[in-house]
């Protein structure tokens, strides 16, 4: 087996947050001219609190992130941020330069399971390889906005249960996460489990 082929995506999937919060996070998925739109909502409990977080995910045909708009909502009151990278792959936050983003070609969310599908879905990994895919990472629900290095590893050759090592040094955070033969993550130990 070579590189992965992908089912179409759904127009919606969910997810239920588990150990870390007690949530669910639901998305919307779109094709447009430029590529594609995901369109998602997160509400979560964690640690006693409360918080809500509604995200835009604008990415382009190859799956690479052009544009984010995030809100989130909690006692500490509400908050937005944007983020957007430009063709020469230039990453700015709430329309300020960020360096320290470059060479990332993906927003992930913390609020979302459903980002971890964005590099799975633009690379095609063949089994057995492996890549580094760092990340302009959004924390919940403060909107933090921070590089973040991550890699994974293709284990499986089934096309409808694809296994990935994830390594994440940043959060000491290694595991093996399942995704569908459409990329989206069926589990993610700890974080969630989709349920559509």
């Amino acid at each position: 087996m070579t590189a992965m082929r992908f089912a179409p995506l759904p127009q919606t999937a969910a997810w239920r947050h588990v150990d870390a919060q007690d949530g669910v996070e639901s998305v919307f998925l779109r094709d447009v001219a430029s590529g594609h739109v995901i369109d998602g909502h997160t509400t979560a409990i964690e640690d006693g609190e409360v918080w809500a977080v509604h995200y835009t995910v604008e990415v382009d045909e190859r799956w690479r992130t052009q544009h984010c708009r995030v809100w989130s909502w909690s006692a500490h009151g509400e908050r937005e941020t944007q983020l957007s990278r430009d063709a020469a792959g230039r990453w700015r936050i709430d329309g300020v330069l960020a360096p320290e983003l470059d060479g990332c070609l993906d927003v992930d969310l913390e609020a979302s399971a459903c980002t971890n599908m964005l590099p799975v879905r633009r690379s095609g990994l063949p089994l057995h390889q492996s890549m580094e895919v760092p990340a302009a990472y959004v924390r919940a629900p403060d909107l933090a906005v921070e590089r973040l290095e991550q890699s994974y590893f293709r284990l499986s050759c089934d096309s409808n249960d694809l296994l990935f090592e994830y390594r994440s040094p940043r959060f000491g955070f290694e595991d093996e996460l399942r995704f569908g033969p459409d990329g989206l993550v069926l589990d993610y130990p700890g974080i969630a489990t989709r349920v559509v």
